[in-house]
């Protein structure tokens, strides 16, 4: 019974703790430090009432097998884990650790966005530049091109100028026969017939104006040896004067020579013939090149000497 005033002054106490503690608003920790100071001494008290009053074993102390398995309840103080009296500075010293790793976290995305700024920078650089380069490229390949096919039309012009230069060239000397006519002269006098004069007036009257032509003359005469060549160089002599005097032929464009009594054909039966007449033979040649730059030397049908 002597214990009962103290038991009763302890819990006085506690209590005016507690309405202190709220009404000043002090944090949770405190009163749970000032609930653990004074717990001790009640728990003396209860014991020493609880040993006066001869409490039961049982009732006062945890069994082995309760105590193996008891785990004890977290601290949360007087009000539980949030203190509803807690100052702001108290509430600024919590969030202040998490307010700093935010900041560092905006700081880091600040960073990584700079970043990735700059490597978009880059990137974009790289591609505009590769992008110009190619269209460098493409150009001087448009250009390379073009002048290719420049060259190729060139080289092809140039082709068909040495294709028309060597058809020119091949065809300087390629004459063929146009016409031919046979002036025929009394005994061997080397003086030109009327008749010889007209045959010669129309093969001059067929060339006059035309180009790539060659006059071949050939003279004969029935006499043999010396004779014969002396006589027919007589007569191819008197028809070339005549054409170069009276038409202005050009000597270069004549071409004669004296057989005499040389056969220069054969017959019909393959054996050469006998020279009978005197006689001078011409043949118009004419010039490949000269066919296709102009008309043919007209008056071809009006010869009347025989053909070779």
């Amino acid at each position: 019974m002597d214990h009962l005033p103290i038991l009763k002054n302890s819990f006085s106490r506690q209590f005016a703790v507690v309405i202190l503690a709220s009404a000043l608003g002090t944090p949770a920790g405190v009163a749970q430090d000032t609930n653990a100071s004074q717990q001790p001494a009640a728990a003396s008290s209860a014991q020493t009432t609880a040993g006066d009053q001869s409490v039961p074993p049982s009732a006062s102390q945890p069994s082995p097998e309760a105590s193996a398995t008891y785990v004890p309840p977290p601290k949360e103080g007087f009000w539980g884990r949030m203190n509803p009296f807690a100052r702001k500075k108290w509430v600024k010293r919590q969030l202040d650790p998490i307010n700093a790793q935010l900041d560092e976290l905006d700081q880091v995305n600040a960073s990584n966005a700079r970043e990735i700024k700059d490597v978009d920078a880059r990137a974009q650089a790289g591609i505009h530049q590769a992008q110009s380069t190619a269209d460098s490229a493409n150009q001087t390949a448009m250009t390379a091109g073009n002048q290719a096919q420049q060259a190729n039309t060139t080289a092809e012009q140039a082709s068909s100028a040495v294709a028309q230069i060597n058809t020119t060239v091949n065809g300087l000397d390629q004459y063929h026969q146009v016409s031919s006519l046979d002036v025929a002269f009394h005994g061997e006098s080397p003086y030109l017939t009327e008749d010889a004069r007209q045959q010669l007036d129309s093969l001059a009257a067929s060339i006059t104006g035309h180009d790539g032509y060659i006059l071949q003359i050939e003279a004969h005469s029935p006499l043999a040896g010396s004779a014969g060549i002396q006589s027919s160089q007589r007569m191819a002599e008197a028809v070339e004067r005549y054409l170069v005097t009276q038409h202005q032929i050009p000597i270069y464009r004549m071409h004669a020579v004296a057989l005499g009594n040389a056969h220069s054909e054969a017959g019909d039966s393959g054996a050469p013939e006998r020279v009978r007449h005197s006689s001078v033979h011409v043949d118009l040649m004419e010039n490949s090149l000269a066919a296709r730059a102009a008309a043919p030397p007209q008056g071809t049908a009006a010869l009347s000497g025989a053909e070779r």
